[in-house]
């Protein structure tokens, strides 16, 4: 009897060494891929904050997984939807078609916005704000191609307070994408992927989660003493602040106070906003059970808050280095969580930004180096009058947005003009003004051949059915003039060069230091799953990721 005892003891310790190995041994192919984009983080944050960060979130990626340190988007305009769609759909711009957040349109004369879709309602909140949907990539993205791959088994889910950042990340087939609704501060979507919301959507809604942030004040992490050294002191003359505040703390129940309707929209301006999307994310894996069978499963995240306070403080300030600390925190629970629920041998995680920012110009210009804001209203004006004075009074100019100029074409083959030469004449005037650094035409992208410099990431940006006539690349430094306090929209390293770390799933801690396109990503993950690339991918797989 003690020998049998002995025995079944034995085989007990056995089973459970077995269960332990087991539960350590990658599997195939990962149960759940996140994909986490953090809006507007330059390459350089993680360094700057690293004295302060937590062990248990970028730390931890950095520590157990492998940094891809010299990773850069390859084209000009390094806006939000941009971005987002590059990652997604592992191509540039030219290919993709989101070439900018908006974009003329001359065959309707007008402004098409990169997700607007009058053809679809809102699904659970304000009437405006989920009349979108993705109809305007023109590509397919690694969401799709994972749901292509096993005939739709596979879930696909992206979340982020801003609804274009969401819809582009999931692409064409997604389940769903949830976005926040600044009206009524609930997570909503568009009846493109569904009628009404899930229940337990409309459960978690029904807490009004965030009506308790906006009885909050943003506190400092630390004390804000701790803060000197790392960036520039509280109180500064460079920012622009929000609502005209510029100091800690940001009371929200204070500018709520005298108001009819809350402001909801203050929530994406704090950390608050991060956390709320990454409370709501949790939600989304516990509820639609990500990651609980064979098929892969995708969930993208943005975390967008960090986009409205970069804008309003800069990257010099105090808010932006707490609003990255407290990020952090999110980032060690979110990691804490996917480790219980899902198990960081079935998981696979990357995380990067979709663009980084200029530094402030009036800090800059402060210390002496040559930048500042470009006058883009100025520079148009005086433009429209020197066309006027060439040409004949006309209204030769439709639209401009972000560094594009839009031409009225019918009007100039009208004038019996010849095109190439009009654009040509308008792009040499721009030139002459403060912070330009170089003009193209349209014409010149498509009879041209750039292999690489500037010219060449304006190519990759240009579209020929949705890009301007006139592209405007600015100096190293110089933003529009739009009311922040900074901004981005280059092809510079600052707006180009963003972090880019893999954790989980056979990822071994390492650093590549070779160039990694950010059209990588994409087919990094085709590989890992064998599957097809998005159909437009130019990417590679990451080398140095997939030899470990």
């Amino acid at each position: 009897m003690k020998r049998l005892g002995f025995m079944l003891v034995f085989i007990g310790i056995a089973g459970w060494l077995n269960a332990q190995i087991d539960s350590r041994i990658p599997s195939d192919k990962p149960k759940l891929i996140v994909g986490i984009v953090v809006e507007q983080m330059r390459h350089d944050y993680i360094y700057k904050f690293w004295d302060k960060l937590s062990e248990g979130g970028f730390k931890r990626l950095l520590n157990e997984g492998t940094y891809c340190k010299n990773a850069n988007f390859n084209y000009q305009f390094t806006q939000t939807a941009v971005g987002h769609a590059t990652i997604a759909t592992g191509t540039s711009p030219s290919y993709h078609g989101i070439v900018a957040e908006e974009w003329y349109t001359s065959l309707n004369d007008k402004v098409v916005n990169c997700v607007a879709d009058e053809n679809y309602k809102t699904v659970g909140g304000s009437y405006t704000a989920g009349r979108v949907s993705p109809k305007q990539l023109l590509t397919s993205t690694i969401g799709d191609e994972i749901r292509l791959a096993n005939y739709n088994k596979s879930k696909v889910l992206s979340i982020s307070l801003q609804s274009e950042s969401a819809i582009l990340s999931g692409g064409i087939t997604a389940n769903a994408a949830y976005w926040y609704d600044e009206e009524n501060g609930k997570w909503v979507t568009s009846s493109y992927y569904m009628p009404e919301l899930p229940g337990w959507i409309k459960d978690f809604n029904d807490k009004k989660l965030a009506d308790v942030y906006l009885t909050r004040s943003w506190e400092t992490k630390y004390p804000i003493q701790s803060y000197a050294g790392y960036c520039l002191p509280d109180d500064n003359k460079f920012e622009t602040g929000i609502e005209g505040r510029k100091t800690f703390p940001y009371n929200l129940a204070e500018m709520n106070k005298n108001e009819s309707k809350k402001k909801y929209n203050l929530l994406k301006s704090t950390p608050f906003g991060n956390t709320f999307t990454k409370d709501f994310a949790i939600a989304s894996i516990v509820n639609e059970q990500l990651g609980k069978d064979d098929n892969t499963d995708l969930l993208m995240i943005s975390f967008s808050s960090t986009e409205s306070i970069g804008k309003n403080f800069g990257p010099e300030s105090v808010e932006v280095m707490d609003a990255f600390l407290q990020l952090d925190k999110d980032i060690e629970h979110l990691l804490s969580f996917l480790d219980q629920e899902i198990g960081k041998q079935n998981l696979l995680v990357f995380l990067t930004s979709d663009h980084g920012v200029a530094q402030s110009p009036e800090y800059l210009a402060d210390k002496g180096i040559p930048v500042g804001f470009f006058n883009q209203n100025g520079a148009i004006s005086l433009l429209t009058s020197y066309l006027n004075a060439v040409y004949g009074k006309g209204n030769w100019i439709r639209n401009y947005y972000a560094q594009q100029l839009f031409l009225n074409r019918n009007l100039i083959e009208d004038s019996k003009l010849n095109l190439a030469d009009f654009q040509q004449k308008a792009a040499q005037f721009l030139l002459q003004f403060s912070g330009v650094a170089n003009t193209v035409t349209s014409t010149t992208l498509l009879n041209s051949y750039f292999p690489d410099g500037i010219f060449s990431k304006m190519q990759k940006n240009y579209n020929q059915k949705r890009s301007g006539d006139i592209l405007i690349n600015l100096l190293p430094g110089w933003v529009e003039k739009n009311g922040g306090t900074t901004g981005h929209n280059s092809p510079y390293s600052y707006d180009t060069h963003v972090p880019l770390i893999w954790y989980g799933w056979r990822v071994k801690r390492a650093t590549i230091l070779d160039p990694v396109d950010m059209t990588d990503i994409a087919p990094t993950i085709s590989y890992y799953l064998n599957i097809a690339n998005p159909n437009a991918s130019v990417g590679k797989p990451i080398i140095g990721l997939l030899a470990q």
